[in-house]
């Protein structure tokens, strides 16, 4: 598999999946014993990424991925994106708060014979959460002046 074709299929994850909800799509590029590490996915497999389109796309309709940069080497596509929308629905069981929010996220995933085999993601999940609302930082202390 050259490193234009698994960048072509994790560009489809992401476009077809994500950004259209076209379910049939994770039968089609991931592998039955795909592993996702990605902390607090949805599970491995095809069905863990159609579950995981279904409550990002729940939580908000709108949601689309950005992919601002990618990289192929070998067996591996690395990628640096932003992605999110208006917050229609519950996200991480907290209700709907109707602000549009985004976050970074960097990823990798690693493919063979043509499937998405592995995939490592890293969003802001802290980001996210405060530009929910749901998470307030705590206000600096003021400088002290003599």
């Amino acid at each position: 598999m050259s490193a234009v074709t698994n960048e072509s299929i994790y560009r489809r994850v992401i476009e077809e999946g994500f950004n259209q909800g076209k379910m049939e799509i994770a039968d089609e590029l991931v592998a039955p014993g795909a592993v996702e590490h990605q902390r607090g996915a949805a599970g491995d497999g095809p069905e863990g990424l159609k579950r995981m389109i279904k409550v990002l796309r729940g939580a908000f309709p709108d949601f689309t991925i950005t992919i601002d940069e990618v990289v192929s080497v070998g067996d591996k596509v690395w990628a640096r994106q932003r992605g999110g929308g208006t917050n229609l629905g519950s996200f991480a069981g907290y209700p709907a708060t109707g602000k549009r929010a985004f976050t970074d996220v960097i990823d990798v995933a690693r493919f063979e014979d043509g499937k998405m085999v592995e995939h490592w993601g890293v969003p802001d999940q802290l980001g996210m959460m405060i530009q929910l609302g749901h998470i307030t930082l705590p206000s600096r202390p003021s400088p002290v002046t003599a």
